[in-house]
């Protein structure tokens, strides 16, 4: 049996004996069953972390015959019935719910939940044949979250979404958003998210049998994916960037500015992040674009592709960096399994079926020596060594490797909205 095939069958069994210990009842302020992002976590429903790891669970039970679906899909449910119900009178959704206590990051943190709760609910609708009896009374507050969105956290000259400070962005020392001015920043990462929650909500309004609601946020998603080209995308670098929007204003009358005023509204920041990748994962990107990004920069050894992984951020910034480091993370360099799963996404978008091969088996080469090794996988990875920088135990979103197994076996792969 050849390592590849050994470490198929560590990380199926590692996961069919370790999914479970990620699901919870219902916990004082938490009043349905929900997911954690792995067995260390005691009570806390995080944001994306959930969404991500139903799509691996999911994985994981269909190659199991099914078994524990029904019991599973309740926890499925419990995230959004659980977000919806902590969501306030403004549309405003926590980042994260702990069962027992506040955290400081619901508590002080002026950005909302990622775009990704429409998502994860369209998610749940394909695998149970669009059923939205249990949800159907309840989407007022995720229609006011999407309305939070635009009244808080949208420039209105480009179109696009920012962060409004840089607490629990997700990718979270990012350098385009990171120690940065608050509300600074059009990130990448943001605005694919918001795309495809966009895309998302017109899905779930189908589902509903509201077309004209369904149309309405099809136009909304199709405005801010042609926004995402125009400002986002660099002819220059082929990669798509986050913007800086902290430009002052145009005033007619100072003398300065007054021969030719400025005839833009943000400015690329060429940082290369991995989060430009999500364009493509996102089907953003022409076919011409997609190549350009691939090519020249996805697949870049120069740059972000490692041997044990697409790096975070390219190895030629200068603040790369391989360090452990937790609250924030590190995205400045390692190699995380969920960027490298939505990397491995966009490559089968666009037709780059070997790259996309060549990846799936890097990732299960990477997580199962790591659980050959020492039984568990870790948070993130050294894209050189593809040994575990931090974070040992850490399961969540690392379980999508299952989803790339299932692709590698020509099997059903379960597939996010």
């Amino acid at each position: 049996m050849s390592n590849l095939e050994t470490y198929k069958d560590l990380i199926r069994e590692y996961s069919k004996n370790s999914y479970f210990k990620l699901t919870r009842e219902p916990m004082k302020r938490l009043k349905y069953p929900f997911i954690v992002p792995g067995s260390v976590y005691k009570y806390q429903l995080w944001d994306w972390d959930s969404w991500l790891t139903d799509i691996a669970i999911r994985q994981i039970i269909s190659d199991n015959g099914g078994a524990g679906e029904r019991e599973f899909l309740e926890c499925e449910k419990g995230c959004i019935l659980n977000f919806l119900e902590h969501t306030d009178e403004n549309g405003k959704m926590p980042i994260v719910i702990d069962g027992d206590h506040e955290l400081f990051f619901m508590v002080t943190a002026k950005n909302a939940h990622k775009p990704c709760l429409a998502q994860h609910l369209a998610f749940i609708l394909q695998q149970t044949d669009n059923d939205v009896s249990w949800i159907s009374d309840k989407l007022g507050n995720l229609e006011r979250f999407i309305s939070w969105y635009r009244l808080t956290s949208k420039h209105e000259p480009t179109g696009l979404y920012y962060f409004l400070d840089d607490t629990a962005i997700g990718v979270d020392n990012d350098p385009s958003v990171f120690f940065r001015p608050d509300g600074c920043t059009a990130s990448v990462y943001l605005n694919v998210l918001m795309y495809k929650e966009l895309r998302a909500m017109a899905y779930i309004m189908e589902a509903l049998g509201d077309e004209e609601k369904a149309n309405a946020y099809d136009i909304e998603a199709a405005e801010l994916k042609d926004a995402i080209n125009e400002h986002l995308y660099d002819e220059k670098c082929g990669m798509y960037f986050s913007a800086d929007l902290n430009l002052v204003p145009i005033d007619p009358n100072r003398r300065l500015h007054s021969g030719k005023p400025r005839h833009w509204d943000c400015l690329i920041m060429r940082i290369d992040s991995w989060a430009g990748f999500m364009a493509l994962w996102a089907g953003i990107a022409t076919p011409e674009r997609a190549a350009r990004v691939i090519e020249e920069n996805m697949l870049n050894e120069n740059t972000f592709f490692g041997e044990y992984g697409i790096r975070s951020l390219s190895r030629l910034e200068k603040m790369h960096a391989n360090w452990q480091s937790n609250n924030p993370s590190c995205w400045l360099g390692p190699m995380w399994v969920n960027a490298n799963y939505m990397c491995f996404r966009a490559l089968l978008n666009y037709g780059y079926q070997e790259e996309a091969k060549a990846l799936a088996e890097t990732i299960v080469t990477v997580l199962g020596r790591d659980i050959e090794g020492c039984g568990e996988m870790h948070e993130y990875y050294h894209p050189d060594t593809g040994e575990g920088i931090h974070g040992q135990g850490f399961q969540s979103w690392n379980l999508l490797v299952n989803n790339m197994i299932a692709y590698l076996e020509e099997r059903d792969a379960v597939k996010e909205f």
